[in-house]
C-alpha cells in the first residue's frame, strides 16, 4: 500500500509538470502567430458580439419572426459566421463575450468548441473575451478561458504572463506589425487591447454588472506606455503613438452620453453598464493611443459615438439564441485599418480606421459605413464621418 501511494504521488507530480509545460507551450505557440498588415496595406477585423450559443440544433432561437421559428436554432448563428467570414475575409475575428449562454449549455466545453468552430475551421486567427453568461454552465470563468486558449488558431490568452496580480480572465494585448518588407515590418502600427469586464458585482453594497478593475487598468496603462515608447523610437521614430483599439463586453457608463444627433446606428435599449464608474474611460483618454472601444452586451444597440476623441461602439446582437427584436436582423461589425504611403512609395503608419456593419439577410447588406479615425497630414486627427461601406 505504501508503494502504491508513492507511485500514485509520482504520477500526479508528473502530470502536473506535464500540464505546466503544455501551458507554457501554448503561450509560446500563440506568441509565434504574428499579425501584420497585408501587402494591400490593410488589416480587417470582424467583431462577433453575443453569440449566446447553447446546445446546437436543439437550442431554439429567440425573438425572430413566426415564419423563422420552426427551423431556427444555434445553427443559424454558425451559418451567419460562415457567411461573414466568406464575405469579408477578415485578418482577425474577435468574439466579444457571451460566446455561450451558460444556462442552456449542457456541456460548456462542447458548446464553446461548437460556437468557435467556424473561426477554427477558417484557419483565420481569432481572439475572444468573456461576457457575463459564459461561466454559467459546467466550467468556471477561469475554466472557460482556459478552454478557449486551448483551441486551434486562437490568439486568446488567459492573462498576461508579466501580470502577477490582475482581476479577471482574458486580459491581454495583440500587436499588428506593418507590411512585410516595409520599414515598419518590425514595428507594431496598430495595438489591440482585450479586457475582462467581469460578470456581476462581487461587492454586496454595489448591485448590477461587473467592471474593469484597478489592477486591469494598471496593466493597460503599463502596456500602453511600453507600446508608445517602442513606437516613437527607432527605426522610424514618431511623435504620436500608434492607434489602439480596445475590446471588452460590458459597456462603460459613458456609452449613455449620446443621443440620435451624435451617433451612427441605433439605440433601442438602455445602457446596461455597471452601476459604478470605474474610471476606465478616463484611463484610456489619458493613455492617448485609444481611438475606439468595441463592446457587446446590449443586443439592440449597434451605434458608434465619439466622446473626447474616442469612438464608443457596439457590435450589435449576433447570435440567434440571444434576445433580439423580431424583424430586426442580427448583425456583425467590421473594422478596417489602412496604412498611408510614404514619399518613397513604402507602406507607412496607419492613415485611417473605418467601420461598417453587415446584416444577416440574403444580401448580407452593409450599413452605417463611417470613419472612426483618420490621421491628418500634420499628424493630428480628423473627426469627419463618411457614409458607405
Amino acid at each position: 500500500m505504501v508503494m502504491g501511494r508513492k507511485i500514485q504521488s509520482l504520477s500526479l507530480s508528473h502530470v502536473l509538470v506535464a500540464m505546466l509545460a503544455f501551458s507554457h507551450l501554448a503561450v509560446a505557440l500563440a506568441a509565434q502567430k504574428h499579425l501584420r498588415f497585408g501587402p494591400n496595406g490593410k488589416f480587417k477585423i470582424l467583431q462577433v458580439a453575443d453569440m449566446h450559443f447553447g446546445d446546437g440544433k436543439v437550442t431554439p432561437c429567440l425573438n425572430v419572426l413566426p415564419t423563422q421559428m420552426h427551423t431556427c436554432s444555434d445553427v443559424n448563428t454558425t451559418v451567419f459566421i460562415d457567411r461573414m467570414i466568406r464575405a469579408e475575409k477578415p485578418d482577425l475575428i474577435v468574439f466579444t463575450g457571451d460566446n455561450i449562454f451558460g444556462f442552456d449549455a449542457t456541456d460548456a466545453a462542447k458548446s464553446l468548441s461548437a460556437a468557435f468552430a467556424p473561426a477554427i475551421s477558417s484557419n483565420i486567427p481569432w481572439a475572444a473575451i468573456l461576457g457575463n453568461h459564459d461561466q454559467e454552465s459546467t466550467l468556471s470563468r477561469e475554466g472557460v478561458m482556459k478552454h478557449i486558449v486551448g483551441l486551434k488558431n486562437t490568439l486568446s490568452q488567459v492573462n498576461p504572463a508579466d501580470a502577477h496580480v490582475i482581476d479577471g480572465f482574458g486580459n491581454y494585448n495583440l500587436e499588428i506589425s506593418g507590411v512585410k518588407g516595409s520599414s515598419y515590418q518590425n514595428k507594431s502600427v496598430l495595438n489591440l487591447y482585450f479586457l475582462d469586464s467581469g460578470d456581476y458585482s462581487t461587492v454586496p453594497s454595489i448591485p448590477g454588472y461587473g467592471w474593469v478593475k484597478p489592477s486591469q487598468q494598471f496593466w493597460f496603462q503599463r502596456t500602453s506606455a511600453n507600446l508608445r515608447r517602442a513606437y516613437v523610437s527607432q527605426p522610424v521614430p514618431h511623435k504620436e503613438p500608434a492607434p489602439g483599439l480596445v475590446y471588452f463586453h460590458i459597456p462603460l457608463p459613458e456609452f449613455a452620453s449620446f443621443d440620435s444627433s451624435n451617433f451612427t446606428g441605433v439605440k433601442q435599449e438602455g445602457i446596461s453598464s455597471a452601476s459604478v464608474n470605474s474610471g476606465f474611460f478616463t484611463t484610456m483618454v489619458e493613455a492617448g493611443d485609444v481611438k475606439a472601444v468595441f463592446t457587446g452586451h446590449d443586443h439592440l444597440n449597434d451605434f458608434c459615438g465619439q466622446l473626447t476623441d474616442i469612438q464608443l461602439c457596439y457590435g450589435g446582437g449576433f447570435g440567434y439564441h440571444a434576445y433580439g427584436k423580431a424583424g430586426w436582423s442580427r448583425r456583425a461589425r467590421v473594422v478596417v485599418a489602412s496604412l498611408e504611403k510614404t514619399e518613397k512609395g513604402d507602406w507607412g503608419a496607419v492613415k485611417s480606421i473605418k467601420t461598417w456593419k453587415r446584416l444577416d439577410n440574403h444580401l448580407l447588406t452593409a450599413i452605417d459605413g463611417q470613419a472612426l479615425w483618420s490621421k491628418s497630414p500634420a499628424g493630428g486627427r480628423r473627426k469627419k464621418q463618411v457614409g458607405g461601406a
